[in-house]
């Protein structure tokens, strides 16, 4: 950090409401849209986050995520990029089931999860230590690019950006879900850049209507 430049800072932002989001299906990496109330959310994130003055904005692939940066680069006037590694956890066979129905078919590894376990998603998906690694890895290429006093908004999703904060903040994954819980639809974190590390400065802040009680369904 150059004197007098101002620290780096990363907002971790999280995408609007899907129509799975509404209907408590988990999504993980199917490519849900946004619902109705999700585009009204994402327009006023936009506003909101851009008053912080990011310099660019990285985005996952995933529709729900490009369209939510989409506001924000727009309302800022700044570039927008897509990382594949900013996508939602991949959730295997959960993926497309509600809650009810995942605890149905696979209650032991649902209840480990819920019990504070790492449980990898059965068939074929990931662990939250998964998602911290290949976050990790895009947020260390962002930050790259990212000059002194500068600001990146990485438009992501509600785990994958848990675990992008757990990995700058250089904690647990598990500790950082039971520490900050979940991040709601187009709530963000703040997190900058000090002399011995990184600090969140904020998290779950929301410019966007909607429910405010962090309900998150993957």
């Amino acid at each position: 950090m150059s004197a007098g430049a101002g620290p780096r800072r990363v907002v971790v932002l999280r995408h609007g409401e899907t129509t799975y989001n509404a209907a408590g299906v988990w999504q993980g990496q199917l490519d849900s849209p946004l619902s109705d109330l999700g585009v009204q959310q994402a327009e006023a994130a936009g506003a909101a986050v851009a008053a912080l003055g990011p310099a660019r904005v990285v985005t996952s692939d995933l529709q729900r995520a490009r369209r939510t940066g989409e506001s924000v680069a727009a309302a800022a006037g700044v570039p927008i990029t897509e990382d594949v590694r900013l996508r939602e956890i991949h959730a295997g066979s959960w993926q497309g089931l509600t809650n009810d129905e995942i605890v149905a078919r696979w209650p032991d590894e649902h209840a480990r999860l819920r019990a504070g376990e790492d449980v990898p998603r059965p068939g074929g998906g990931e662990s939250l230590a998964d998602v911290r690694r290949r976050t990790g890895a895009a947020i260390e290429d962002a930050l790259a690019a990212t000059a002194a006093g500068e600001c990146v908004v990485l438009s992501t999703h509600g785990a994958a950006g848990r675990a992008a904060v757990s990995w700058l903040l250089g904690i647990e994954v598990m500790d950082a879900w039971r520490m900050l819980g979940a991040l709601g639809n187009c709530h963000w974190g703040e997190v900058v850049e000090g002399a011995h590390g990184w600090r969140l400065r904020t998290w779950n802040v929301t410019g966007a209507p909607g429910p405010a009680d962090g309900t998150f369904v993957p």
